[in-house]
């Protein structure tokens, strides 16, 4: 098993006095443990069992103002991981140093672990629930616990580490009816304890929904989207406001600050302690801390770096986050929520005289907002029932557009990834499809 008491190692140390002796004006060590015990489960029946682990360090030093990054998994030969930054620095243009110090600090771990006998019975009765209803559905799916440990520590007195436990499950439920393949996939993300019918229930619905095959809507129609496929439209909106985007120009929110960019149902703000997943500290040590990004439809502010913030003459919001162990720090978001409104998703269905729900889509937007996803799975509702699954339908719209004409955002607010979300309706999108 993989300890969690990273301080006690001393490679991190041991690279930064290497570091020092070679040349280095400063350097700092990231490192990174995590210990994954999946359960895995095929064809409604227990498949395998599996542990996991990996150990990955970087070590960022700046030789002649020159930065170089080393990134090695496992076991790690100290000399050879210096010399091999410093051989990097040469190649890289000076840069100011972006380091924070004196700052200490040590976190609990706010989750729980499960054994893996508790992953097992939790994955047997979410199958058995779906199957009871539904013995021809072929169900398939993983349980699982992880564990991962954070330490960052570099020559400036920075020393700082987390270990953070979530819990999380994934299940998809196939049906197959002559030609027609029908495929429900759900999750789970939570601290501590999960909810096998829960779970079950939002299998169950979508499988009740999707029965019957109807003729897609025409035309522009209010689109209602899941919890699930909600987050499509705040990806868009989480890159229009990372302040790199700002300074490069990109954002359409650049000169918005204090103006009305959504409506003004929308909340939308950062909560580190929310939620499965914590994080005391982005990956330059700045602590994290709970913002406002958009209250009521307004823009408040943009998220950034140390770097970035340097260069808009202001402070890390404590959003520095490394995209992969060999990679800089840049602007991400961690725990980004969007306030609920009220109303359960069956009410929010009943307000639909003639409309689409989209539950699952391939394809998403970038930050123009500009998009034409293909609906996976979506049902059509007349009256304010769901009358039956659509196929081969497509919506098309703009993100931003979009989210000036929503109409009313849900109470069942669910987490994707670190997004907490929940369901909501946008008047007058674009569909297309083929009649069944």
């Amino acid at each position: 098993m993989v300890s969690k008491k990273l301080p006690k190692d001393t490679l991190a140390e041991q690279l930064l006095e290497l570091a020092l002796k070679s040349g280095a004006e400063t350097a700092e060590v990231y490192q990174s443990r995590s210990l994954s015990r999946p359960v895995f489960f095929q064809a409604n029946r227990l498949k395998q069992l599996e542990t996991s682990q990996a150990e990955g360090t970087a070590l960022r030093l700046w030789h002649n103002g020159r930065p170089g990054l080393a990134v090695a998994y496992g076991i790690v030969e100290p000399q050879a991981l210096v010399e091999r930054a410093l051989s990097l620095s040469r190649l890289n243009k000076p840069e100011a140093l972006e380091l924070n110090s004196n700052f200490q600090p040590f976190y609990p771990d706010l989750g729980q672990d499960v054994p893996v006998e508790k992953l097992v019975e939790w994955g047997k009765e979410t199958i058995a629930l779906i199957r009871d209803v539904y013995p021809e559905v072929i169900c398939n799916g993983d349980w699982e616990c992880d564990v991962e440990t954070t330490r960052l520590v570099n020559t400036t007195g920075l020393d700082c580490y987390y270990t953070d436990t979530t819990l999380s499950c994934y299940i998809s439920a196939e049906w197959v009816r002559g030609d027609d393949i029908l495929s429900v996939s759900d999750g789970e993300t939570e601290r501590g304890n999960l909810q096998p019918q829960k779970l079950a229930q939002q299998i169950l619905q979508r499988l009740a929904w999707a029965k019957e095959n109807v003729p897609p809507p025409s035309g522009r129609v209010p689109v209602l989207f899941t919890s699930k496929a909600a987050d499509m439209l705040w990806g868009t909106v989480q890159a229009a406001l990372n302040a790199k985007r700002v300074l490069e120009g990109a954002s359409p929110w650049t000169e918005r600050i204090g103006k009305l960019v959504v409506s003004p149902f929308l909340t939308l703000y950062q909560d580190p302690q929310a939620g499965p997943y914590s994080c005391p500290f982005d990956d330059e040590g700045t602590p994290t801390q709970p913002m406002v990004f958009i209250q009521n439809g307004e823009l408040q502010n943009f998220y950034c770096d140390r770097a970035t913030a340097s260069q808009l003459g202001t402070f890390s919001t404590g959003n520095g986050f490394r995209p992969g162990l060999g990679s800089y720090p840049t602007p991400g978001l961690f725990n980004f929520l969007i306030q609920p409104g009220s109303g359960s998703l069956p009410e929010l269905i009943e307000l639909l005289d003639d409309g689409l729900i989209v539950d699952q889509m391939l394809g998403g937007s970038g930050i123009s907002g500009d998009f034409s996803i293909n609906v996976d799975l979506g049902y059509r509702v007349q009256n304010g029932q769901v009358i039956g699954r659509v196929k081969d339908t497509m919506v098309a719209g703009n993100v931003y557009t979009a989210l000036k004409q929503l109409a009313k955002l849900g109470s069942d607010t669910d987490w994707n990834g670190s997004c907490y979300t929940p369901s909501l309706i946008v008047e007058g999108l674009s569909t297309t499809g083929r009649n069944n």
